[in-house]
């Protein structure tokens, strides 16, 4: 738990997860989700995409003002198709089907507004699932797991019984490449474990 006593940055994100992985490291937030059009633009790779979404959330939320604005956008991306969240059982059945006994990647975009102006990475790994059968499928979207995480599946949850190999960043894959935002938000003043950024 954070040992902050008033946020350090507004989080445009209404992810527990990012939350959660920002008060790991001490950083403590004011949660101020930003809704923005989130359509892909025409032949926009899935790198551009996540990232010109994370910079319009830091953008918007830093608008009105006074602390620096971290926005985020995480993707899951099979043969160059973002997959987006299941709508129903079917839809997860398929999406998780189609990514069982293979490797795909997941894009995260880290955006931080602040006194620096606007820092952003983009940290790509790669994750690689066993073969997944319909009856596991069919009992993991009766857990409600999948039915609000891109790609059907949660890597820190029950889902992360079907990964056999990730190669890049965890955290990333979570919500949040944590180590490439402490950076961005040493950059831009924002300590970190309650210490002053040197």
């Amino acid at each position: 738990m954070s040992t902050y006593s008033r946020p350090c940055i507004r989080l445009a994100s209404a992810s527990p997860r990012r939350r959660e992985l920002l008060a790991g490291i001490e950083v403590s937030v004011e949660v101020r989700p930003m809704d923005i059009d989130e359509t892909p633009l025409e032949g926009e790779s899935p790198e551009a995409y996540v990232t010109r979404l994370a910079r319009e959330k830091a953008a918007a939320g830093h608008r009105s003002g006074g602390l620096p604005t971290l926005g985020a956008d995480t993707a899951v991306v099979r043969d160059g198709e973002i997959l987006g969240k299941p709508a129903d059982a079917e839809q997860a059945a398929a999406m998780l089907g189609s990514l069982a006994g293979r490797t795909h990647e997941v894009m995260t975009a880290v955006a931080v507004c602040g006194p620096a102006g606007m820092l952003t990475r983009c940290v790509c790994s790669r994750v690689t699932l066993r073969e997944i059968d319909a009856a596991e499928i069919e009992a993991y979207w009766r857990t409600g797991e999948p039915a609000d995480k891109a790609g059907g599946y949660a890597i820190q949850g029950r889902g992360a019984v079907f990964v056999t190999h990730l190669e890049g960043s965890h955290s990333a894959v979570v919500g949040l490449p944590l180590c490439e935002t402490a950076d961005l938000l040493s950059r831009q003043g924002v300590p970190l474990w309650n210490r002053p950024v040197s």
